[in-house]
């Protein structure tokens, strides 16, 4: 590792700790607009940079992307001069922050794809100013930061660690959720080098309450990775689990609240209709493509992306059970999904297992529609499709309902009244003390 360069870190130190940085954040999606609004907020002037010149001028005339950051909140940064957005990398000319939260996507094979974290490293690079501190937020594989981020420094002629500081922490932020935000959830952080570390460890600690310091960039990249791994695997631990209760007639949440009772050893993880968002269903394989590229196996990961993925076409059975229940088939039943979004209350349908279960009912030629107070307008198989009103009238013609997203706010008594068949994937019903549609238990077929 380069040695130590107190001139540098120093003085970066001294802008980081006085609030007085210059910070460029890379990408202003549900994770970098939070980012820059809390580095704004603490003092820091920010420059948000985004390759999408649509979303720099809606940024730019106060009005938010993310269902997280309030228009007002932006209206107010941008009349103190506290921020600003633009498509030109050359914002970050004059940073002494630079912050990566750019996609990291998975292809159809689950090859990771990393052009996003390439081209925004490639142009940091060649604008970055020495002495700054480069951090990489973007979810990714054990080793990316050294293999991508730190050679196209190295290009450019910096010597990392050195008149440049390289780190990585990864995001965790919760769409959504007003308990733990971006700064009361602990961060994780790592860097090249020691000072590295200390800085980027300074830096967060001006708007993140609790810092946590790991030895290594590798081990950070890879805290992230199996953070997700353990919530995909018992998600698909527990919906293999519902599938065993459906056959045996019994009832899986109340099986899971009564282990919840448990003081010890048990964490409670509930069954759904299948996985979304863009973290969950995909950083896991992250981890599975670069662990074959060490002649590893991941069994288990493997397996439970497997079930998981299986669940909208488990969800389809049931629906199938509910209308031949009424002595109807799929095929031209009017079939109604409530919640598209991946999770309630949000409107992000990213990986929306909803949306795979509209092409398996579309596929059945079923007559589908769907209703969801955060997303207007949908695409599914190339065709657009609209949020429909839930009224009396629309509710009855309906021969099927499934709730694949229990938004607060929809009138779930409304819908069972006037619905002959409902189908809960999300417990709802019950939570309400409502009943949803007792279906016959599956066949053997439903474990395949």
């Amino acid at each position: 590792m380069p040695e130590r360069s107190p001139a540098y870190s120093v003085r970066l130190r001294d802008e980081i700790e006085g609030r007085r940085a210059t910070v460029a954040v890379v990408g202003l999606g549900y994770v970098g607009l939070p980012l820059a609004v809390a580095i704004a907020d603490a003092g820091h002037t920010v420059v948000g940079i985004d390759t999408s010149a649509e979303s720099i001028a809606a940024l730019s005339a106060g009005y938010s992307l993310v269902e997280d950051v309030s228009e007002k909140d932006i209206r107010r940064l941008l009349e103190a001069d506290r921020i600003r957005f633009t498509t030109s990398y050359d914002g970050a000319s004059g940073a002494d922050v630079a912050v990566m939260a750019v996609p990291t996507p998975i292809d159809e094979h689950r090859t990771p794809d990393l052009s996003y974290v390439v081209a925004a490293s490639r142009s940091l690079a060649a604008v970055l100013k020495k002495g700054a501190l480069v951090i990489l937020e973007s979810t990714t594989y054990p080793g990316t930061t050294e293999e991508v981020v730190v050679p196209t420094l190295v290009e450019r002629g910096f010597t990392p660690g050195q008149d440049v500081f390289v780190a990585y922490s990864p995001e965790r932020i919760d769409p959504g959720n007003e308990v733990w935000t971006i700064k009361n959830t602990p961060k994780v952080v790592s860097g090249l080098t020691d000072d590295c570390r200390q800085l980027v460890m300074s830096f967060y600690l001006t708007f993140i309450d609790q810092v946590v310091p790991v030895t290594s960039i590798q081990t950070g990249e890879l805290t992230k990775l199996f953070e997700n791994i353990f919530r995909i695997v018992n998600i698909a631990l527990v919906n293999e689990l519902q599938i065993i209760c459906d056959a045996f007639g019994i009832d899986v949440w109340e099986v899971i609240d009564a282990c919840a009772t448990k003081p010890y050893g048990f964490m409670p993880f509930y069954p759904g209709p299948g996985l979304g968002g863009h973290c969950v269903p995909v950083d896991p394989f992250y981890l599975a493509w670069q662990a074959r590229s060490k002649r590893v196996n991941t069994e288990f990961i493997e397996l439970a992306g497997r079930i998981n993925a299986t669940m909208p076409t488990y969800v389809l059975g049931k629906i199938g059970r509910a209308l031949n229940g009424q002595g109807k088939s799929l095929r031209e039943s009017r079939v109604l999904v409530i919640g598209v979004a991946y999770k309630k209350n949000v409107q992000d349908v990213r990986e929306s297992p909803a949306v795979r279960l509209i092409e398996l009912l579309l596929g059945e030629e079923a007559i589908v529609s769907y209703h969801d107070p955060y997303v207007a307008a949908i695409e599914v198989g190339g065709a657009e499709m609209r949020s429909e009103e839930l009224t009396d009238d629309f509710l009855a013609a309906q021969d099927c309902a499934v709730i694949v997203t229990d938004h607060d706010g929809i009138d779930w008594g409304q819908v069972t009244a006037y619905v002959p068949a409902v189908v809960d994937t999300r417990n709802i019903l019950r939570r309400q003390a409502l009943t949803p549609t007792v279906e016959a238990s599956p066949t053997a077929a439903s474990f395949e």
